[in-house]
């Protein structure tokens, strides 16, 4: 039998909303199995929300360079330990060095992007990464890029500060729709732009849970169906762009706002600072302590 933790239940509080004995329980009974734990709890209705992914876990920021006409961009993600740092006037300038040499240079991978060049100094970017990690005493880290070129349409971004960053290629719009649906997703974050970019075990898990909570409430298997079928599509509009429901006009769905203005998404973006990386928290005044021999 595993150890539940005050670390573990404080996780699961965190991605479900619930109570910390539904959390407790919900893990003892799934061996201290996480993933087990949420979906038992999804299951049965007590989860109050799914907050398992693009949380931020890491310090940094997004930053965005466009080309001319509108018609190329690219957006970086670089990190570093702290936010003092993140705020800082060399890490930004390096940050903006990155997204520029993005934009112009041919690299296609993040290895490939690190040889290159800075114009104003000749040197690397991962050479003067590693002149500023010495400068700052702090890691830093290129994590990411995406660059976008669009021979029939345009490329528009938008940025939520510096934590958030969004490309969109669209087709048969103005700059104005392009910066709404870039802050529509910004906002919304849908997983992908159709139903076809949804992962088909994702949405059979979708399907598991929903037929469980329907048998829950005791209904006829033909209206079991129906209910399951609701909530898939549910679902389905919830994760995916075009079904999302407008950030500015919910009353409409992003699909329809793109179709009345005759025009189309080809592809999108979204950066969020940290997301995906896992950070260890530390007792910092401990940490302090302990280098002067005080612990």
């Amino acid at each position: 039998m595993a150890t539940i933790t005050a670390a573990m239940v404080k996780e699961l509080r965190e991605r479900t909303g619930s109570g910390m004995m539904e959390c407790k329980k919900a893990l003892t009974e799934a061996d201290g199995d996480m993933e087990a734990a949420i979906e038992a709890m999804r299951k049965s209705g007590l989860a109050k929300a799914d907050k398992k992914s693009g949380r931020t876990a890491a310090e940094g920021c997004i930053c965005v360079k466009l080309g001319a006409d509108n018609k190329s961009a690219a957006i970086v993600e670089v990190n570093c330990e702290t936010d003092f740092v993140a705020k800082g006037d060399d890490f930004i300038a390096f940050a903006n060095n990155i997204a520029q040499c993005a934009l112009d240079s041919a690299a296609t991978t993040s290895q490939e992007l690190l040889a290159v060049a800075i114009p104003a100094t000749g040197v690397s970017i991962d050479d003067t990464r590693r002149e500023l990690v010495a400068k700052i005493g702090e890691n830093l880290a290129f994590r990411r890029f995406e660059r976008y070129v669009s021979d029939n349409g345009i490329v528009v971004s938008y940025l939520h500060g510096t934590r958030i960053g969004v490309l969109v290629e669209l087709v048969g719009g103005t700059v104005e729709l392009g910066r709404d649906i870039a802050m529509h997703i910004a906002a919304s974050r849908p997983l992908s732009l159709d139903e076809s970019g949804i992962p088909a075990e994702t949405i059979a898990k979708e399907r598991e849970i929903a037929q469980a909570q329907a048998e829950a409430e005791g209904k006829p298997a033909n209206i079991i169906e129906k209910m399951v079928e609701g909530r898939v599509r549910k679902f389905l509009g919830e994760v995916t762009l075009l079904g999302q429901p407008f950030v500015k006009d919910d009353k409409q769905s992003v699909g329809k706002l793109l179709a009345d203005h005759k025009a189309s998404v080809v592809r999108y973006v979204r950066f969020e600072v940290g997301e995906g990386i896992e950070k260890v928290e530390s007792d910092f005044a401990a940490e302090v302590m302990a280098q002067a021999g005080l612990a």
